[in-house]
């Protein structure tokens, strides 16, 4: 079976509780079952830090060896180098996901150091960002 890692950057440990007019009101462990029921077929794990060198470091170990990476670093999107980094160094495909649209708010969030060694970018549907890059990885193409 695929394996497929989401792993979440700073404060969406908070889905559910912050800016719920943003983010929605569930939290990440509650959507993330729900995914996982849809998505027999495939191995999902999901990993979320708040310290860029963890991210990095999850990055560096699965890496090399998972089918696909969902990677949503949330705030290290536009300002971690070391993220992007990370992300052209390994060879496992990476979706980035935003849950919010990304250019509909503040101008720095217009920019990501990881969208160029990304397979593909998802933003502003909701948690649903995470299952069209589920199914991104399921498609033939």
């Amino acid at each position: 079976m695929k394996k497929i890692i989401i792993i979440n950057g700073p404060n969406l440990n908070l889905l559910g509780k912050r800016e719920p007019q943003i983010y929605g009101s569930l939290t990440f462990n509650e959507f993330f079952e729900t995914i996982k029921a849809k998505y027999p077929q495939v191995i999902l794990e999901h990993y979320q830090s708040n310290i860029e060198g963890e991210i990095i470091d999850k990055l560096h170990e699965v890496g090399f060896s998972y089918y696909g990476i969902i990677l949503n670093a949330a705030a290290y999107t536009h300002t971690s180098v070391g993220i992007g980094d990370a992300v052209a160094a390994i060879e496992t495909a990476v979706v980035e996901v935003h849950i919010s649209n990304t250019f509909g708010r503040e101008d720095f969030r217009h920019h990501s150091y990881v969208a160029a060694y990304a397979k593909g970018v998802v933003v502003g549907f909701g948690l649903q960002s995470y299952e069209l890059a589920i199914q991104s990885f399921l498609s033939p193409v």
